[in-house]
């Protein structure tokens, strides 16, 4: 078992980064014993990883992160990338010193967020091989802290390495990307989820191939589509959603519920976190027994209250985002159904509902449908209110 296990269906992005990684591996050992580095190398210093939802790009940056800090024995031979070691545990788990994750709270990563990254990217790896920084949502950048990250690729450091990942490639800015190794991932196959799902979750056959078929190939949300039961009913209660739209009431009311448990899952993931967080930055900051904080600490407790409330927020909208995106799984099938097409159902499980709404509409209001939702989508993106924008949804999906 190596870190390149759990990329699933991307073979030739796991035969890609593997190289680079020996390469890197090359170089680091070179320059330990003070020889020639080796004369042509796979390894860049600045990578782009790009790829639909559920292909796994943060998780193919991650494991090339473990490969780049491997410290295995035996990495000359097999490669690094061991999966074991303290360089790829730490890596994998979040707490190599020398390998920093930045993740937007909010709709935006700031500069401010960034400083302190971009600075240390800048510096000598502490006692891993590698610097790495990896930036998982590269198109959440903003003006300033774009640019702060593109002086850094300009000029890095000999041992830094910028992992950054985004939807696509045109989401990050050209100055950028220009500077990067470009590595696209695409959608793995429902058969090569649903087979993870048994050999590494334990996942029973059946239920492993209704989830995966399910979420096509979101490797994550078939993960947790079939094994929490909550995630079934949520999506149940939105596969349910166009079937109650016989009146303006009855829109208002989805929509309501809609934006609700969208809230509700966002406080349920905020309260744990929050608090764990809230905890160890009073105990760094030497906080009295009682929880009295130090003079002058008060303007860094504000400071992380502030970014807990901006993930809440985009917390909150992701958590909408899935459940639009199931819902635009939905009348795909119907669409699907009203065309005749050969196409696999992906919600085998609500087939009746399927063919009922198939059945009182039309192809033309069908795509009306699908487009309000993405306009909703738009919306969202837009930082319009969430129920608004929700309202103005299901009202259109009862007009069609």
């Amino acid at each position: 078992m190596t870190v390149w296990d759990d990329l699933v269906g991307q073979e030739k992005v796991s035969e890609q980064l593997d190289a680079a990684a020996r390469d890197a591996d090359a170089l680091v050992t070179a320059a330990a014993a003070n020889t020639p580095p080796p004369a042509a190398s796979k390894m860049t210093h600045a990578w782009l990883f790009t790829g639909p939802p559920g292909a796994g790009v943060t998780q193919a940056a991650r494991a090339f992160a473990a490969a780049l800090q491997c410290v295995s024995p035996d990495r000359a031979h097999a490669g690094p990338g061991c999966g074991f070691c303290e360089g790829c545990h730490t890596t994998l788990v979040g707490t190599h010193a020398d390998v920093s994750t930045v993740t937007a709270v909010g709709t935006q990563i700031l500069a401010e967020d960034m400083r302190d990254t971009v600075r240390k990217s800048f510096t000598s790896p502490a006692g891993g091989r590698w610097q790495v920084i990896l930036v998982e949502d590269a198109e959440r950048l903003n003006e300033k802290s774009a640019n702060a990250v593109l002086k850094a690729v300009e000029e890095p450091a000999p041992r830094t390495v910028w992992l950054l990942c985004a939807p696509s490639i045109e989401d990050v800015l050209p100055t950028i990307r220009s500077r990067c190794r470009h590595v696209n991932l695409r959608t793995p196959s429902v058969a090569a989820v649903a087979d993870t799902l048994v050999r590494r979750e334990g996942v029973d056959p059946e239920v492993a191939a209704a989830a995966a078929a399910a979420t096509q190939g979101h490797v994550d949300r078939a993960r947790r589509l079939a094994t929490d039961p909550a995630a079934r009913e949520r999506r149940a209660a939105v596969l349910r959603l166009p079937l109650r739209l016989d009146d303006i009431g009855g829109c208002l009311k989805a929509a309501q519920e809609l934006v609700d448990a969208a809230a509700a899952d966002a406080k349920a993931l905020a309260e744990e976190t929050d608090a764990k967080e809230t905890e160890e930055l009073k105990a760094a900051l030497g906080a009295a027994q009682g929880g009295r904080l130090p003079r002058g600490t008060a303007g860094v407790m504000k400071e992380l209250e502030d970014r807990q409330k901006r993930r809440r927020t985009r917390t909150q909208r992701d958590s909408l985002d899935l459940a639009l995106t199931d819902l635009t799984g939905f009348y795909r099938d119907v669409l699907a159904l009203q065309l005749g097409s050969r196409v696999a159902i992906a919600n085998a499980d609500v087939e009746d509902a399927l063919e009922r709404v198939a059945r009182a509409g039309t192809p033309e209001s069908t795509l009306r449908r699908i487009e309000a939702i993405a306009a909703c989508r738009d919306a969202l993106d837009r930082n319009v209110a969430p129920l608004l924008a929700v309202e103005a949804m299901t009202m259109a999906l009862r007009a069609g």
